[in-house]
């Protein structure tokens, strides 16, 4: 007997039943894999620590601040600003409020007129200091006319904007909501990034410590849900008060049927590979500025945290997002363009993984649609980060706020009104 079964171990689910149980319910947490995590997990493989897919933790996210101790993470910051790569050779770019120091290379930065400069600057004075409920009530358009709207050169746009914002929104083509855009960008702006010591699954870890033992059920695959009733591969029926499905988005429409629509798919592939020493020193973010490909963001991420490779190697990160994820002959690719990169020979330069993750996010195209329904009826309850932004952030709101559904649901109280979902 349990009071609710939420299905899926990942961000959103851990919250959710994080939630119920302190609030004195029995939960049975059901992940169909052998780990829980979902994408937020790492993987430990010949002494390095592969992310599933390149991930960053932004600490600035309002529900990282309130969930999780960020102390216990062990954060390895990356540099403010990014290494942008041309055919002229690499360029830094820099947040001049926090690296003063560097101000006069970002001034001169080749690729973006003084114009372009300033209206960065402007706009993430823009909105760093507008309120989060006022960015959410401008009118929506894609991030693309939104860059546009605000007088940035197709040049900056190409060798900046859009490298940095693809490997974020898995959006090459800067389709996503401009209002997801500014969210996110404000983040960026007032906030760190960085890599747990443990890895990015250090992070679901934290949140699933706070669940009584044996809360968590792994291997547990459900293959039906109905109004009171979850039946698992092996046959076996579970009958809780309340179901919560903390899946992706997919598999949610899957599960529940037309109850909740397929939000669509943006892929992401990553390409992890060892070297002997660190082709470039330094805990930075190197973007494509060419529009070549087919990574957009390259890493050397034991610059940034050390503890994702062993002694006396070095680990680096190829992010590709969007279609070209999917397409035949990747790692061949990204092999190739990481060899004119770094002047490394292929003997150098040793393939440990590629993760192909046709799902790494929601698509959120405009109008972002915030604080989707979560209480379905009769019982059945959705979370995730398709219910808010394509986020952590937004899992794990969702996971919060659809907690806060159940509870009332089983109280036999109106469902309150929501917060706002911030970013």
């Amino acid at each position: 007997m349990t009071d609710v079964v939420v299905v899926g171990g990942g961000a959103a689910g851990l919250v959710c039943a994080g939630e119920l149980t302190s609030a004195g319910l029995q939960v049975t947490l059901l992940e169909a894999s052998d780990a829980i995590g979902g994408r937020v997990r790492t993987d430990f493989v010949d002494g390095y620590r592969l992310d599933r897919g390149f991930q960053i933790l932004l600490t600035a996210y309002p529900q990282v601040r309130s969930r999780l101790d960020l102390d216990a993470l062990a954060l390895g910051r990356f540099a403010p600003g990014a290494i942008v790569r041309t055919d002229s050779g690499t360029h830094r770019l820099s947040d001049p409020r926090r690296r003063p120091a560097e101000l006069p290379a970002t001034l001169g930065f080749p690729l973006a007129g003084i114009g372009d400069k300033l209206r960065a600057a402007r706009l993430v004075l823009e909105v760093t200091r507008t309120p989060i409920e006022r960015l959410l009530r401008r009118p929506d358009t894609t991030t693309a006319a939104r860059l546009a709207a605000a007088g940035f050169s197709k040049r900056f746009i190409g060798a900046f904007w859009r490298p940095l914002f693809a490997g974020i929104q898995l959006d090459p083509e800067l389709e996503v909501s401009s209002k997801r855009f500014e969210l996110v960008l404000r983040m960026l702006a007032v906030g760190d990034t960085g890599l747990p010591r443990e890895g990015i699954g250090a992070v679901t870890s934290q949140l699933a410590a706070r669940l009584p033992s044996g809360a968590v059920r792994l291997c547990a695959r459900v293959t039906s849900v109905s109004p009171g009733a979850v039946t698992l591969s092996d046959g076996e029926r579970i009958r809780p008060r309340a179901i919560v499905v903390a899946t992706d988005g997919p598999q949610a429409a899957r599960l529940l049927g037309g109850a909740v629509a397929d939000p669509g798919s943006r892929a992401v592939a990553c390409c992890w590979y060892t070297l002997p020493e660190p082709p470039v020193r330094g805990p930075f973010l190197q973007l494509d500025g060419t529009g070549l490909g087919p990574a957009l963001n390259v890493v050397i991420v034991s610059e940034v945290q050390p503890s994702y490779a062993p002694p006396g190697r070095a680990l680096l990160a190829a992010a590709v997002p969007g279609p070209e994820a999917t397409r035949p002959g990747l790692t061949q690719r990204v092999s190739e363009q990481l060899q004119r990169w770094f002047h490394v020979s292929i003997g150098d330069l040793v393939h440990l993984r590629t993760d192909v993750i046709a799902h790494g996010q929601p698509d959120q195209p405009p109008p972002l649609r915030l604080r989707r329904p979560v209480a379905l009826g009769e019982g059945l309850f959705v979370c995730g980060d398709h219910r808010d932004t394509a986020s952590l952030q937004g899992a794990m709101f969702s996971g919060a706020r659809t907690a806060r559904a159940v509870l009332d649901h089983l109280r036999g109280r109106a469902h309150r009104a929501e917060a706002p979902a911030g970013p």
